[in-house]
């Protein structure tokens, strides 16, 4: 077992310079598009891992708060990178993005971790003050960046105007920059395990060095630059083989949202595994929100910079998908435990965004 984390952390340490050295090459000349995919996503998964050795350096809440962000900066890096590189498909992949991350956050990952968690331990605990403030926050979030652009009237169709645009800008930072200093300072023990939860073996193993904290964040450094000149090369192959099997526009956000994800709802699943649901829930949760509160500001932007409209209304169908799952994570947190039907519950929903994703 020792042995095979080893030459795991050799593979993760090797991953971001692999990347960085393929995505310095792709700017010279073409590259093997299979090749840069398979780069891209070890790169993903590498980076993900080395803010993971940097959040367990610094302990919760500080932890999930810098996996959060280092998955955003992902995000935020990929989505600007193919905004840039297809302006046709620009106006409408933030929104679809952001979207498919909430939707893969609030009903994927919370309903395996839920479904995962109950199936070993049967009924699971949490702390249902901070998770409410996150919910709350997140619900404000997704409201005003997601549905309100429908019903004003200075831009037409599903838009903000520029003012608008900055306006709705500044109030996402605001409120996720309130929330990352209620969970980190002011009232950090409404993320933190709750009774015996902290007292696990499992919750609490030995932090990496100083040293080994110090590399992985050069590394990290390195994943995110490599990631997104790797985006930049694969999105035209992408375009085309979407366009070639006829799928919706709105594919390639969820495409986005899970490869970002997918590491982190791994690492979120083995917590509620080991009976640490609130870390978890602050993984599921602290994502939705720094994707909405950080990816937000930066696409309105480059949107206000380089005067490229963007479309963040949903559609009617997206609309009802969205509010039914917030209220129903809402009845989920409510009462600070949770069973397998919850989470069966949620996977379900996200099922039913899958289909109609692709049939609409």
């Amino acid at each position: 077992m020792t042995a095979k984390l080893r030459l795991a952390d050799r593979i993760n340490d090797l991953l971001p310079i692999l990347g960085f050295g393929t995505a310095i090459a792709s700017l010279a000349m073409p590259l093997n598009p299979f090749l840069v995919g398979v780069i891209l996503a070890g790169s993903v998964i590498a980076a993900v891992h080395h803010a993971e050795v940097v959040a367990h350096r610094v302990g919760e809440p500080f932890g999930t708060l810098i996996l959060a962000l280092a998955v955003t900066v992902i995000e935020v890096g990929l989505i600007l990178t193919l905004m840039q590189a297809e302006p046709e498909k620009a106006a409408t992949l933030a929104r679809d993005t952001v979207f498919a991350a909430v939707m893969v956050i609030i009903n994927l990952l919370m309903g395996l971790c839920l479904l995962s968690g109950a199936i070993r331990h049967h009924e699971q605990r949490f702390q249902r003050t901070g998770m409410g403030a996150a919910l709350a926050t997140l619900t404000v979030l997704t409201v005003v960046t997601l549905v309100l652009p429908n019903f004003t009237s200075s831009a037409p169709g599903p838009r903000y105007s520029a003012t608008q645009l900055g306006f709705v800008a500044v109030v996402s930072l605001i409120l996720y920059a309130t929330f990352a200093l209620v969970q980190t300072v002011r009232h950090r023990h409404y993320f933190l395990p709750d009774g015996e939860a902290q007292d696990e073996p499992d919750a609490h193993a030995a932090p990496p060095s100083a040293q080994r904290m110090w590399l992985s964040l050069a590394l990290l450094v390195a994943c995110l630059f490599g990631v997104v000149l790797l985006a930049k090369a694969l999105s035209p192959v992408i375009g085309a083989l979407l366009a070639e099997a006829g799928a919706p526009p709105a594919v390639l956000g969820v495409l986005i949202a899970a490869l970002i994800l997918a590491p982190e709802g791994l690492a979120a699943v083995r917590a509620a595994k080991a009976d640490r649901l609130q870390t978890s829930l602050n993984l599921a949760l602290g994502s939705a929100l720094a994707t909405i509160g950080l990816t937000i500001p930066a696409v309105a932007i480059l949107s206000i910079a380089t005067d490229m409209p963007i479309s963040l209304g949903l559609d009617a169908k997206s609309t009802v998908l969205l509010f039914l799952s917030l209220i129903v994570a809402s009845q989920t947190l409510a009462n600070g435990r949770t069973t397998v039907l919850q989470g069966t519950i949620h996977l379900m929903l996200f099922a039913i965004y899958l289909f109609t994703t692709f049939v609409p």
